[in-house]
């Protein structure tokens, strides 16, 4: 059984940045493809970034492309989501997630999401 742990949300002012890390227990996550959504209060769960299990392909949703960045030095069992220009329209909880596939992240939803994480609050002031 894998699981995901998340960590480094905060409160930040406008403008700031945050690097959110998503660890693996259990077994290795290495050959899965890893992703990022969040969650604002009353809104759906939403999608915010992918990489494959290589590290090689990257894919972003368009309210974050050009601000985050998702990582996974070298393939190891550690994922990174690095936001920079953070807006308070950011603040949501952040939900680490891993697939099988990677084109699971890539379709609409619902998302075939094997492995949740409990999620980081990341709260942005104006």
């Amino acid at each position: 059984q894998l699981q995901l742990v998340e960590s480094g949300g905060g409160l930040v002012q406008a403008g700031d940045s945050l690097r959110l890390s998503c660890a693996a227990s259990g077994r290795s996550f290495s050959s899965d493809a890893m992703g990022w959504f969040r969650q604002a209060p009353g809104k759906e769960r939403e999608f915010v970034a992918a990489i494959s299990w290589s590290g090689s392909s990257t894919y972003y949703a368009d309210s974050v492309k050009g601000r985050f960045t998702i990582s996974r030095p070298n393939a190891k069992d550690t994922v990174y989501l690095q936001m920079n220009s953070l807006k308070p329209e950011d603040t949501a909880v952040y939900y680490c997630a891993a697939a099988t596939s990677f084109a699971r992240f890539l379709h609409p939803p619902p998302y075939e999401i094997d492995y949740w994480g409990q999620g980081t609050q990341v709260t942005v002031s104006s």
